[in-house]
């Protein structure tokens, strides 16, 4: 697409301050749209606002940049922050480095490079070593409600979350001090090159939470893309990762604790399939990509039913 044909480019160069030689809209993403820019010779990604959100939590685009601004000051690979750019054609946007690498999940599993789930450990633990201070809008709760208040958005009989709800009301384990968590923090959300992990994306749904919520959520079998041999992701065991977790944090979290985990992880994220797909059902942004959504639901309903099973 070239930049005449995008209503809110000169808006962007505004904010930018520079001249814009081209820009594309780059596929994917569910909620949020990402543009290659080209601008005074540096390679730009304007993260810009969708027509919706996943979960009812979701940050801010002004929020998720201070965060990413927060994280690169940590250590974290991040792109750079570059600038919040307020709105654009009506939606908020911000600027950041563009970065090379790979960010298909089934694409990485195929080809995880070595060591990527130390990696993904290391940075995790910088993560979850950002002040909370740092970010006093992030918001912490009871993990429980809140998917019980958004599966009641849905508006329809789900007997299979309702029945994951309360098996993990009655098993609930003793929680550890929340922390600054990623959120979505699993393969799909990474850049991988050939020499390993280059950056991580995607900081909408930060949050303080049990730090438990993110080692999990990169094992929940849709984030292994159909590597079900390796249950991290699709590129590696859980113990080298949990072991380098430990070596950095001094918390000490066993494979089997981690269960609990990821059946709330099936929970959440067919939760968020079927509220995206109301908003094509409703006719507020029809999406093939939202229907699809909400069909992927059932397939979090029999993991999590599977996993019950089997607990």
């Amino acid at each position: 697409m070239g930049v005449d044909a995008v209503p809110w480019a000169a808006e962007l160069e505004a904010a930018l301050g520079r001249r814009i030689g081209s820009m594309r809209l780059l596929p994917g993403g569910a909620s949020k749209e990402a543009w290659a820019v080209d601008a005074n010779g540096s390679r730009l990604l304007v993260r810009r606002a969708g027509g919706g959100v996943i979960h009812e939590a979701t940050l801010s685009l002004e929020q998720e940049f201070r965060v990413l601004e927060a994280a690169h000051e940590a250590g974290v690979k991040v792109p750079k922050p570059v600038a919040y750019l307020g709105e654009l054609g009506g939606r908020e946007a911000f600027a950041m480095e563009r970065v090379e690498g790979e960010t298909i999940g089934r694409r990485i599993v195929r080809g995880a490079p070595p060591g990527l789930d130390v990696q993904l450990a290391e940075e995790l633990a910088k993560i979850h070593a950002i002040p909370p201070q740092r970010l006093p809008f992030l918001q912490a709760g009871d993990v429980l409600e809140r998917f019980e208040h958004e599966l009641d958005l849905v508006e329809e009989p789900h007997p299979a979350l309702e029945y994951g709800l309360w098996w993990l009301r009655k098993h609930r384990p003793e929680p550890l001090p929340d922390v600054v968590t990623h959120g979505d923090f699993r393969i799909g959300n990474v850049v991988v090159s050939e020499d390993g992990l280059v950056s991580l994306l995607d900081w909408e749904f930060a949050h303080l939470s049990d730090p438990r919520e993110d080692l999990a959520w990169p094992i929940v079998r849709a984030w292994r893309f159909g590597a079900d041999d390796k249950r991290l992701g699709g590129v590696g065991e859980l113990g080298p990762y949990l072991r380098r977790y430990a070596e950095l944090t001094g918390r000490r979290v066993g494979e089997e604790e981690l269960y609990w985990w990821e059946v709330l992880g099936n929970l959440k994220w067919a939760v968020g399939c079927l509220n995206q797909s109301r908003r094509h059902l409703r006719g507020l942004d029809r999406s093939v990509e939202y229907a699809v959504l909400g069909r992927m639901a059932a397939e979090m309903e029999y993991e999590l039913l599977h996993l019950i099973e089997h607990a």
